[in-house]
C-alpha cells in the first residue's frame, strides 16, 4: 500500500472516530443520570520516552553501513483525550476509562538507515487502582500506523534486514503511575513497551522492539460544575449487569508476502497475496468488562500451498511458482476468544487451530484484535493473526456485525 493511500485510511478512520464523538457528546445515557450536565472532558498531554532498542537483529548489533551498534531510541508524543466527567455512572464502572487520538514523533539515532518515522495512533486507557487519594496506576495501549521508515533495499539499504515497508504497524503499552499536581494538571511516569512492523504485508518483517520509560504532563479542561459532581460525591448506583449471550459476525481481507521454497532453501515471493475471512464468535457477556466464547473461523489465503515445479534457485520469478486448486487455499478453524470490553473498544485474544486446511493450512494459530464501535451493532475490526506463537501470518482488516447486544458501545 502507497503512502498517500494510507495516510487517506488514517485520516478517513480519524474522521469517524472524531465524528463519533461528537455525536455521542450530545446524547444522555440510556438509563443513567449523571451528576454532571455533560458527558465528557476533554485534555492534552504531552510525553517523551526514552526507550531501549532489543537487540533482535544482527543489523542492531552492528551489521550495518555505519558499523554502530543501535541499541537507544527517543520519542515525543502529543495527544488529545477525552473522558468521562468525574463521579458519572460511566466513570465509576470503567475505572476513570479515557481515550482520543496521538501523535509520536520517533528518532532511533539512525535516520539514514531505519529513518524517523511518525505514528498516528488511537489510544485508550483507564485506572487499574487508586494507591492513595493523589496517586493512582493506569494502563494504556496505543495502536496505529508509523510512516517515514527507510525500508530494506537491495541495493541502497541491504543491511536492513528487519524493516521491509515504509509504513508499519505500531503497537504499545503502558503502565503508569498519575500524580494529580491539581485538579486540572497531572503528572505521569511509568513503563512503555512497543513494537513496529508491516503484519507481513511484505518481507523482510523482523520487526523492531523497544522498552523503556515514559513520562508526561496531563491537562483536562474541567469547568466548576465537573470539579463540583467530584466534591460532592453523589451515591449513584448502577443496574445489575444482565448477562447475556451476543453474536459477532466479522468479514476481513488483506494481504501478505510469502517464503516460497526453491531448490537451495526459500525466497520470498515476487508478488503479495490476498486473504479474506470470515469469524462467526457466539460471546457470553460476563460483566460490563468481560465477554468469552468460541469463534468459527473461515480464511481463503491465496498464498498458501504454493510451490515451484522444477530445479529453482535463488530468486523466483513469478513464472516458477505453481498454484495448487482453489479448495487446498481454505481452511476452517476454531478458536477460543476473550474479550476486554471498554466504551468505544473492545480488545481481544484468540487461540484456535484449522481442523480443515492442508500443509500451509494444518496450523494452530492467535490473533490479537482491535474493534472499533460505530454503533451499538457495527464495528470496525483490526486483527492481526501469528501461527506458533512467533511466526508472522496476516492482518485483519474488515467490518463486524453485533447481534443481540444489550448496551450501548459509548
Amino acid at each position: 500500500m502507497g503512502i498517500k493511500r494510507t495516510w487517506k485510511v488514517i485520516v478517513f478512520l480519524g474522521i469517524i472516530f472524531v465524528g463519533g464523538v461528537l455525536r455521542v457528546a450530545g446524547q444522555g445515557n440510556d438509563s443513567l443520570v449523571d451528576v454532571s450536565p455533560r458527558k465528557f472532558v476533554h485534555g492534552l498531554r504531552v510525553e517523551g520516552r526514552p526507550e531501549y532498542i532489543f537487540p533482535t537483529s544482527s543489523f542492531l548489533k552492528g551489521e550495518n553501513a555505519e558499523g554502530r551498534i543501535i541499541r537507544g531510541a527517543f520519542s515525543t508524543h502529543v495527544k488529545y483525550l477525552f473522558r468521562y466527567c468525574p463521579g458519572s455512572i460511566d466513570e465509576r464502572i470503567y475505572g476513570d476509562v479515557y481515550q482520543g487520538v496521538g501523535l509520536g514523533f520517533y528518532n532511533f539515532g539512525e535516520s539514514r538507515q531505519l529513518g524517523n518515522p511518525v505514528a498516528f495512533y488511537l489510544f485508550q486507557g483507564a485506572r487499574i487502582s487508586s494507591l492513595a487519594p493523589w496517586l493512582s496506576l493506569y494502563y494504556e495501549w496505543n495502536f496505529g500506523l508509523s510512516a517515514g521508515w527507510k525500508p530494506y533495499d537491495s541495493y541502497y539499504n541491504s543491511y536492513n534486514t528487519m524493516i521491509g515497508s515504509k509504513v508499519n504497524a505500531y503497537i504499545n503499552a503502558n503502565f503508569y503511575l498519575r500524580w494529580r499536581l491539581s485538579p486540572r494538571v497531572s503528572l505521569l511516569s511509568g513503563l512503555t513497551v512497543s513494537h513496529f512492523s508491516n503484519g507481513n504485508t511484505k518481507i523482510p518483517n523482523a520487526g523492531l522492539n523497544t522498552i523503556g520509560g515514559n513520562i508526561g504532563l496531563e491537562c483536562n479542561f474541567y469547568r466548576k460544575d465537573d470539579l463540583k459532581s467530584l466534591e460532592r460525591k453523589v451515591a449513584l448506583t448502577t443496574q445489575p449487569f444482565r448477562r447475556h449471550f451476543t453474536y459477532d459476525f466479522v468479514f476481513f481481507g488483506s494481504w501478505h508476502d510469502r517464503l516460497v521454497k526453491t531448490s537451495d532453501g526459500f525466497s520470498p515471493s515476487p508478488e503479495a497475496y490476498p486473504v479474506f475471512g470470515f469469524n462467526f464468535t457466539p460471546m457470553y457477556n460476563l460483566n460490563y468488562k468481560f465477554r468469552l466464547g468460541v469463534s468459527l473461523d473461515g480464511t481463503f489465503d491465496g498464498g498458501a500451498n504454493l510451490y515451484t515445479e522444477g530445479d529453482v534457485y535463488g530468486k523466483v520469478d513469478k513464472s516458477d511458482i505453481v498454484r495448487p486448486p482453489l479448495g487446498d487455499q481454505f481452511a476452517l478453524g476454531l478458536s477460543g476468544r476473550v474479550e476486554y470490553v471498554m466504551p468505544f473498544f473492545v480488545v481481544g485474544v484468540g487461540i484456535g487451530a484449522n481442523v480443515i486446511g492442508k500443509n500451509d493450512l494444518n496450523m494452530f494459530y492467535q490473533l490479537l484484535t482491535l474493534k472499533i464501535a460505530l454503533s451499538r451493532a457495527v464495528f470496525l475490526h483490526v486483527g492481526y493473526r501469528l501461527q506458533n506463537f512467533n511466526e508472522p501470518n496476516f492482518l485483519m482488516l474488515g467490518i463486524g456485525f453485533r447481534f443481540n447486544g444489550k448496551y450501548t458501545a459509548f
